[in-house]
C-alpha cells in the first residue's frame, strides 16, 4: 500500500501545471530585469513561456496643499507613485519552477507564483 502511495505523490510531481508569475514593482529596471532572467531560465530548461506580458500602469495620486496653516495662496503639491505590473505563464513540472524562481531578485520587486492547475 506504501509502494502506490509513494508511485502516485512521484506522478503527481511530474505532472505539468499551468504557473502564473506575477511581478511588481514601482522600479521599470529592476522589473525587466527579473523577467529577462526568469524567462531566460525557463528557456533554458526548454519549457513554455508565454510572457512578460505589460500590463497597464497604475498611477496613484495625491494632491496637497503647500501652506501647512492653510493661509496665503493656494499653491498645491502634486505626487504620483506609478506601480508597474508584469505577468508571465510557464507550462512546467512544480519542482522546475522552484529552480527557475531561486534566481536573485532584485529589491523593490514582489513575486507572486499562481499554480492554476494541469494544462
Amino acid at each position: 500500500m506504501s509502494m502506490l502511495k509513494a508511485k502516485t505523490f512521484e506522478s503527481e510531481e511530474s505532472r505539468v501545471h499551468r504557473i502564473r508569475i506575477t511581478l511588481t514593482s514601482r522600479n521599470v529596471r529592476n522589473l525587466e530585469k527579473v523577467c529577462a532572467d526568469l524567462k531566460r531560465g525557463a528557456v533554458e530548461k526548454k519549457l513554455r513561456v508565454a510572457g512578460p506580458v505589460r500590463l497597464p500602469t497604475k498611477i496613484l495620486r495625491i494632491t496637497t496643499r503647500k501652506s501647512p496653516c492653510g493661509n496665503g495662496t493656494n499653491t498645491y503639491d502634486r505626487f504620483e507613485m506609478r506601480i508597474h505590473k508584469r505577468i508571465i505563464d510557464l507550462h512546467s513540472p512544480s519542482e522546475v519552477v522552484r529552480q527557475i524562481t531561486s534566481i536573485a531578485i532584485e529589491p523593490q520587486v514582489d513575486v507572486e507564483v499562481t499554480v492554476a492547475g494541469e494544462a
